[in-house]
């Protein structure tokens, strides 16, 4: 299931095909580009913070990394952020 546990693999000019094959939810690098180091931290903090009930809009990530569209591809990603009710007085 690509929604139970998200992955981002790869490294700066790999075979994007062949992560995305073995069930990678996003990769690098379509275009075989060197990828900056803090895309996948854009792309996972995207992930992370967008509700469970929602679905991660692919452009809009890949927009918001440094290396954009040529360094960075994925799949539809449900998010993984989750609220909780009601507030412990103790935290």
């Amino acid at each position: 299931s690509y929604d139970e546990l998200v992955i981002f693999a790869g490294a700066c000019q790999s075979c994007y095909e062949c992560m995305l094959d073995a069930g990678a939810n996003f990769a690098s690098s379509p275009n075989r580009v060197l990828i900056h180091c803090l895309d996948p931290v854009l792309v996972c903090e995207k992930i992370a913070y967008t509700r469970i009930d929602k679905v991660v809009s692919i452009t809009e990530v890949i927009d918001n990394t440094i290396t954009g569209i040529k360094g960075i591809g994925g799949l539809q990603t449900r998010g993984k952020y989750r609220e909780g009710y009601p507030r412990s007085p103790y935290i």
